[in-house]
């Protein structure tokens, strides 16, 4: 029979964020395997058990205790009125690690203008309770319905506006769409059930597991840098190197020459590498990064 006192349940989003969610636990030392049948993962660590759900629903497990744990938007959590512990927050999504915003639009060629045109008509969204607060906030009454998905093309035939999420816009564009005010920003956030949180075993389990977490996050499109230099140029070195903290400095076994490593953003690599051999650094190798805890 399995001990749940020596066993943490992790909810992970399944959808658009199960392949990057999934990439972040193996750069943090986790190895999940999922089958395409099931939404039980396997994972390398007997301590843990993975649940694959949608991301809507992980906040109301973890708070009524089917989960200890899991990753869920900031925006379900509020959206559901969730009471759970929020532990730390992961900027990642599937193109780019930027929030992504639940935002109020309308047809290009709408006349409703501001929130207050809204008065009295029929709005779509996912985000049913998120979109009713923020109606309420601005002393606006319209109908909100929720939306089984394909949002966008509601409007205008079926419904007056809706309340969709978006990361570059692109698709709203797309659908002829226009941006009438943001309503939330919303990032992946680790939460925990309170009971959980106050079981010392299981909050041990999951602080360490948040710390990994942030580390691999930290990691991303950052690398490694370390090359030989002659000890004269040293100066000249540090002032040229945008290093996320001072390097490493040490001196080589051959007279007047110093080893130097460093970390900084990946993108910068490409530009740095020519200035650096020309100071006079050889030797220089860049390496991958799986974790940068601070």
């Amino acid at each position: 029979m399995e001990d749940n006192s020596r066993t943490l349940r992790v909810g992970l989003p399944s959808g658009s964020l199960q392949e990057p969610t999934i990439s972040l636990f193996a750069k943090a030392g986790f190895s999940i395997s999922v089958s395409s049948r099931s939404y039980k993962p396997t994972v390398d660590d007997p301590e843990l058990v993975i649940r694959l759900l949608r991301a809507q629903e992980i906040s109301r497990y973890v708070e009524h205790g089917y989960l200890d744990c899991g990753l869920t938007g900031r925006d379900w959590i509020e959206n559901n009125g969730s009471d759970v512990v929020r532990l730390g927050e992961f900027v990642f999504s599937k193109t780019s690690a930027r929030p992504t915003r639940w935002v109020l639009a309308v047809p290009e060629d709408s006349a409703i203008k501001s929130v207050k045109d809204l008065e009295g008509k029929l709005i779509a969204t996912e985000a049913v309770e998120m979109t009713r607060a923020f109606l309420a906030k601005h002393g606006v009454k319209a109908e909100v319905e929720f939306s089984w998905g394909a949002t966008e093309v509601k409007v205008p035939d079926l419904v007056d506006a809706i309340v969709d999420v978006t990361e570059t816009g692109s698709s709203l564009r797309a659908n002829k769409l226009r941006i009438l005010e943001t309503i939330m920003e919303s990032v992946p956030v680790f939460c925990a059930n309170k009971a959980a949180h106050a079981d010392a075993w299981k909050r041990q389990k999951i602080e360490r597991l948040v710390l990994l977490l942030q580390g691999a996050l930290a990691a991303r499109d950052k690398v490694g840098l370390k090359m030989n230099l002659p000890e004269a140029a040293l100066d000249g070195l540090l002032k040229a190197l945008p290093a996320l903290r001072r390097p490493t400095v040490s001196k080589l076994t051959e007279e007047g020459w110093v080893a130097v490593e460093t970390i900084m953003d990946e993108k910068i690599v490409r530009e740095i590498i020519p200035t650096l051999k020309l100071l006079g650094a050889e030797g220089i190798i860049e390496y991958p990064l799986n974790k940068v805890v601070y």
